[in-house]
């Protein structure tokens, strides 16, 4: 889209061109919530704590959909500024007028709050279940020795990833 109605990549300067930076800003919001929900769903899980589940801040087991704990926050965080800061680069590196700050600081922001509104709706529209005997979480809600841990059955993991994105995205564009 930023293609068929801007036409080649410029910098991101709203006085300049509007759309062309909101859609800039929109595909950094989208790769950052990505990466940071990534890192904080892949590496939060190797916190020394539970997790806290997101809606109800009671302690739920490693795997749970709207889980969260600090290291995951903490990566979910990199994973932001990981993008911004990419964003920088390239653009930077393909001679367009780019200033570091407002790369990292978009990219961390809406990155870790992408991956925030990623932990509310897994919490809220995505069933997580334990299963007791073999103590593991699933989704899975045919297990005999499973309970619901939280979630409502109402999306996969992928709608909530999309879900989330397009959140993310949106907002990135509005800014």
């Amino acid at each position: 889209m930023h293609f068929i109605y801007c036409g080649k990549e410029r910098s991101i300067d709203f006085e300049e061109s509007k759309l062309a930076s909101s859609f800039a800003c929109a595909i950094i919001a989208h790769h950052a919530t990505n990466l940071a929900d990534t890192l904080s769903s892949e590496l939060g899980i190797l916190s020394k704590s539970d997790p806290i589940l997101i809606t109800s801040l009671r302690r739920v087991p490693r795997g749970t959909n709207g889980g969260f704990s600090l290291t995951g926050l903490g990566c979910s965080m990199l994973g932001g500024f990981l993008v911004g800061f990419g964003a920088f680069l390239s653009d930077s590196l393909s001679g367009l007028d780019a200033r570091p700050i407002p790369y990292v600081l978009f990219g961390t922001v809406l990155g870790t709050s992408g991956s925030i509104i990623d932990s509310v709706l897994g919490a809220t529209l995505q069933v997580t279940y334990f299963d007791d005997e073999k103590k593991l979480v699933s989704a899975n809600f045919s297990k005999r020795n499973a309970r619901r841990i939280s979630g409502l059955n109402i999306l996969s993991n992928t709608q909530v990833n999309f879900v989330s994105v397009l959140i993310t995205s949106a907002i990135g564009f509005c800014i």
